[in-house]
C-alpha cells in the first residue's frame, strides 16, 4: 500500500511500484478523498483508505510506501512498523533525533523493517564511481585519497520530469505536520533547518556511503553557512577523510550537481542526472595522471540506462522478499539524522543563538 497521493507520489514512487510485477499493489491512503480516489481509479488500486491508520489494520498489506510532510511521515511510519508493517518512506528519516530512536524503537519490538529513498545510492553512475574509488583505496595505485566534494547547487528540480504522466489535483488542505524540530532549535531557524535537511540530506548520505561510513563515524568539522542557514560549506570528517558539501539555491534551468573524488594521480567525477528524468544514472568521468611513460587520460563510462527511484523501488521489494538487509536502511539513516543536529548546532553556535 501507499500513504500519500502527492506530486512525488504520483509521477514517482506510485507507478514505479505499480509497474513492478512482484509487488501486489492492493490499497492507497490519502486525508484528501476525493485525490486519493481518483488516482487509485487511475492505477486500478482496488482499496482507498482515508488514513494510514486504516492500512494498518489490514491483515493483507505487508508493506508500505510513505510520502508525507517531512515531521509527519516520520510519525506514520513509525504507526505503521508497530503495526507489523515493513515500511519504505521518503527521506527525510526524521527532523530529530529523538523521532528517529523512536522509529528504531518501533522497528526492534515489531520486528519488521525500515527502508529510506536515498535514491543516489541505486544511481549505476554513483555505484561504478564507489567500485573505482574502492579499488584504488585498497590498491594504493592512484596514491592517498585528497578530497572528497559533493557540489550541490539544484535548480529545478523537476526538470525532465515525464510529460506522459497525468497528475491528479486537490484544493483541499494537506494534513498539518507536527512539531517535531530539535527542542534546542530556536523557532526563527525551524524552515531554515527543515530546508537545509530535506534537500541536502542526500548529499551527505551519498559521501558516507562512498567512503564505506557504516558505523556513522562521520562528523562536521567546519560550517560555513550564510544567513538563510542553507548556502555555504560543511566540512566533514567520515573515517578521517576531508569530504566538503558546497550547497546553495539557484536558478539554474535543470540541475546542478556534480560528486568529485581526487586521489594524488587521478580523480573520479560524477554528473547527477535532473532528478526526474528516466533511464538516465549519473555519468562518470575517470582521469589518470600521466605516469610510467602513459599519456594522461581523460575517459568517460556510461552505465547502463536505469531510474534511480525505480531501483530503490526494486530493491525494497528484494529484500522483502528475501530477507537481505537494505542499502539505505534506518539504522545507518539515523546517522545522517545526528549529523544534521550537530550541524545546526555548530552554526548557532558560531552565530552566538545557542
Amino acid at each position: 500500500a501507499y500513504v500519500g497521493c502527492g506530486f512525488v507520489a504520483q509521477t514517482i514512487h506510485i507507478p514505479n511500484f505499480k509497474s513492478l510485477p512482484e509487488c501486489d499493489f492492493v490499497a492507497l491512503a490519502e486525508a484528501r478523498g476525493e485525490l486519493g480516489k481518483s488516482v487509485a481509479q487511475r492505477y486500478g488500486i482496488s482499496k482507498v483508505y482515508a488514513s494510514h491508520e486504516d492500512i494498518a489494520a489490514d491483515p493483507d498489506i505487508e508493506a508500505v510506501g510513505v510520502s508525507a510532510p517531512y515531521a509527519l511521515q516520520g510519525q506514520i511510519a513509525e504507526e505503521l512498523l508497530r503495526a507489523g508493517k515493513h515500511v519504505f518512506m521518503e527521506k527525510p528519516m526524521a527532523v530529530s533525533v529523538a523521532r528517529a530512536q523512536s522509529m528504531m524503537e518501533a522497528m526492534q519490538s515489531s520486528g519488521k523493517r525500515l527502508m529510506v529513498g536515498y535514491m543516489k545510492r541505486y544511481d549505476a553512475g554513483n555505484l561504478l564511481l564507489k567500485k573505482y574509488c574502492d579499488d584504488w583505496r585498497q590498491s594504493g595505485e592512484m596514491g592517498r585519497m585528497v578530497l572528497v566534494r559533493n557540489h550541490g547547487f539544484g535548480g529545478n528540480w523537476v526538470y525532465g520530469a515525464d510529460p506522459n504522466i497525468p497528475l491528479e489535483y486537490s484544493d483541499a488542505p494537506v494534513p498539518p505536520a507536527p512539531d517535531e524540530c530539535p527542542q534546542w532549535l530556536p523557532e526563527k531557524w525551524k524552515d531554515a533547518y527543515l530546508g537545509y535537511l530535506q534537500q541536502w540530506t542526500h548529499n551527505i548520505n551519498l559521501l558516507r556511503f562512498l567512503l564505506g561510513d557504516e558505523n556513522g563515524a562521520a562528523r562536521p568539522v567546519s560550517v560555513q553557512l550564510d544567513d538563510d542557514g542553507m548556502t555555504g560549506l560543511v566540512v566533514f570528517d567520515i573515517n578521517g577523510q576531508r569530504a566538503v558539501v558546497e550547497s546553495g539555491y539557484t536558478q539554474f534551468h535543470a540541475w546542478d550537481e556534480h560528486t568529485q573524488i581526487y586521489f594524488e594521480k587521478a580523480w573520479l567525477r560524477t554528473q547527477a542526472p535532473p532528478l526526474m528524468q528516466k533511464e538516465v544514472p549519473a555519468s562518470v568521468e575517470i582521469y589518470r595522471a600521466a605516469h610510467d611513460g602513459k599519456a594522461a587520460q581523460l575517459t568517460q563510462e556510461f552505465a547502463a540506462p536505469c531510474w534511480s527511484y525505480r531501483e530503490e523501488a526494486k530493491h525494497f521489494l528484494r529484500c522483502i522478499a528475501t530477507g537481505a538487509p537494505f542499502d539505505s536502511s534506518a539504522q545507518d539513516t539515523l546517522h545522517d539524522v545526528r549529523l544534521f543536529e550537530e550541524i545546526y548546532r555548530m552554526f548557532l553556535q558560531q552565530r552566538n543563538e545557542l
